[in-house]
């Protein structure tokens, strides 16, 4: 077994993070790749997911990752003379 071979429980409880399981890297690993801009697309064959949903359901934006995506909204709709290219579709 894996968990045995790699000594999976004494790393982490050495590290403090007794309840940590290797499935929730896959989740870390996933976030921090969208967070640095990986397309979903590209993050699905990573993950080797047959769907975009299931990925999607491994993605987990932080408070910070939020608010960075309204600041970017609201400068793109505060843009001066540029403001006529937005339109309500």
């Amino acid at each position: 077994m894996l968990r045995v071979a790699t000594h999976w429980d004494d790393v982490v409880a050495s590290l403090g993070f007794d309840r940590l399981r290797r499935h929730d890297l896959r989740h870390t690993g996933l976030t921090w790749m969208a967070d640095a801009g990986v397309p979903l697309h590209h993050l699905r064959k990573i993950a080797g997911h047959g769907s975009l949903t299931t990925t999607q359901r491994y993605l987990h934006p932080d408070h910070e990752s939020i608010t960075a995506a309204g600041h970017l909204l609201s400068t793109h709709l505060n843009v001066g003379p540029d403001r006529a290219r937005l339109r309500v579709v």
